[in-house]
């Protein structure tokens, strides 16, 4: 006797009842297991039980999973999805992907499709594209008069709108939320380096900006293709709902405001105003006569700029001022550190520092250093493999698999950074003789290594540490009990209840 033919909804109520049987069938066997946290591969759905009940806490259950299989897994999804990813966080996996084998593992198109958002930027562009963009960029943010600007500009931020902020908090008794107050300065600070403009982010009515919640909103979306299979979200994008409607609203914002602030600058320079005497990175594109200046050109350049300034950084300093929060035997050498410096008096009585006296401290390098490997920025890489390769693990990837490299799990790795791994310890940055001790990016990965080691890395930390410097001197925060710290679903590893805190003017100076 034949079995009844199933419905479009009786299917569509099945499927889930069999992830969710199969999910508690293998918790249950698991219970004893030492390794229970390697998602078991089931017919039909594969491993997707495991990373669909997991996702509220995917980096610490990746983390675990490395943990105990030895830095590398092969996940595979169900047999519709053609998910078929290799993990890892072995450093010695990624030198070779990243340098030694670097051609063998570019973007690839799958990595496109994701991040379509970014277009033809410097992230998604592969080979000559790439090179191109590279080349160009490197020129105008190693220019002296932009690193210049940088430093101005850093120090104008923190001492005209961070202070005033933060001071107004501390004798309102307000309870804030620092990261929002992080994220706000760097999306000042690059939309001025990037575009030319100030948004007014941060002040003291914390004003909506329609372009910065668009970004954060794409981000999120970005998080979740990687988690769906592709078939999945495209035809949520199809379909325009869910994330992907979310995705969409978001796109236009963004185009929007590139639209009209890149149009804004064309006029300026047919009126006669000379665009390069201004030192923002529009400008400086649009006044090359050898870049492409179409505007699909310069709205993909522009967009991953932003992203490469404003979210990393802003992410970076926010997890610093927590485990500063954790940690206030840290927070005190530091502070002994600063008082070695000389400093400048605002009329508000507030201390500021001169970036470049910044740049020559060791403790404060060591602990942003320590910040960005326990909570780094970009939690995890993503790579294509163009042909069948052995990596040092060995483990062999081919062309059909999808390469994820979970920088957030290799800080947790004892077998890459010692039995001290999880601890926020500065000192591990510092060789004997009390100078900055190397550390290979490889291992180090926040700002990438090989061919496409960031170029703002040298940005990055001024721009941390001449926050960071004036932030510690002159407040002390103080964490609100009972609110809960995790990370939020998003390709930049930001916290998804925010930083809840109560400010505090120091009074010792």
């Amino acid at each position: 006797m034949a079995w009844p033919p199933l419905s479009p909804i009786e299917l569509l109520f099945s499927v889930p009842c069999i992830i969710l049987f199969l999910y508690y069938y293998h918790h249950f066997t698991s219970s004893k297991n030492k390794h229970s946290y390697v998602p078991v591969y089931f017919p039909v759905v594969g491993m997707m039980p495991s990373l669909i009940f997991n996702l509220h806490n995917f980096h610490v259950w990746i983390t675990k999973i490395l943990q105990v299989s030895g830095f590398n897994l092969l996940f595979r999804g169900a047999w519709f999805s053609g998910m078929k990813i290799f993990v890892t966080c072995d450093p010695l996996n990624i030198q070779h992907m990243f340098t030694s084998n670097f051609q063998n593992y570019p973007k690839g198109e799958e990595f496109l499709e994701i991040f379509d958002i970014l277009g033809d930027g410097i992230f998604n562009a592969d080979a000559d594209k790439w090179r191109s963009q590279r080349v160009k960029a490197q020129q105008l943010i190693s220019h002296s008069r932009f690193r210049a600007y940088v430093a101005q500009l850093s120090r104008e931020r923190v001492e005209k709108t961070v202070l005033p902020f933060l001071t107004h908090a501390a004798e309102k008794g307000h309870t804030i939320d620092l990261q929002d107050v992080c994220l706000r300065l760097t999306f000042d600070t690059t939309t001025k380096l990037v575009f030319g403009v100030d948004p007014k982010c941060l002040s003291i009515e914390l004003p909506t900006v329609p372009f910065a919640r668009a970004m954060d909103d794409a981000m999120s979306t970005l998080f979740y293709r990687h988690a769906m299979p592709f078939v999945v979200w495209k035809l949520l994008r199809k379909l325009n709902i869910g994330p992907e409607r979310k995705l969409a609203n978001a796109w236009r914002v963004m185009d929007r405001f590139v639209e009209e602030t890149i149009e804004q600058r064309r006029a300026e320079k047919k009126e006669g105003k000379q665009t390069e005497d201004l030192p923002d990175l529009l400008s400086s594109y649009i006044d090359d006569k050898d870049v492409n200046t179409v505007n699909k050109f310069l709205r993909d350049t522009t967009v991953n700029l932003m992203l490469a300034g404003r979210d990393t950084t802003g992410s970076g300093l926010s997890w610093f001022f927590w485990l500063l929060t954790q940690n206030h035997r840290v927070e005190q050498k530091i502070l002994d550190e600063l008082n070695s410096l000389p400093r400048s008096v605002t009329s508000d009585g507030m201390v500021i520092f001169n970036p470049d006296d910044l740049a020559k401290l060791v403790y404060l390098h060591a602990a942003l250093s320590e910040a960005l490997r326990l909570f780094p920025p970009v939690p995890f890489e993503h790579k294509g493999v163009v042909k069948t390769d052995t990596l040092p693990s060995g483990f062999v990837v081919t062309p059909e698999m999808q390469v994820l490299i979970s920088t957030y799990s290799m800080a947790r790795m004892e077998g890459v950074w010692g039995k001290d791994c999880s601890e926020f310890k500065p000192e591990r940055w510092i060789s004997d003789n009390g100078k900055l001790k190397y550390e290979p990016s490889y291992k180090f990965l926040s700002f990438n290594t090989g061919p496409r080691t960031c170029l703002g890395k040298d940005i990055a930390y001024t721009q941390l540490k001449t926050a960071a410097a004036v932030v510690v001197y002159n407040f002390s925060f103080d964490a609100v009990e009972g609110h809960v710290i995790a990370p939020k679903h998003s390709i930049i590893l930001q916290m998804k209840n925010g930083q809840m805190v109560k400010v505090k003017k120091r009074n010792f100076h």
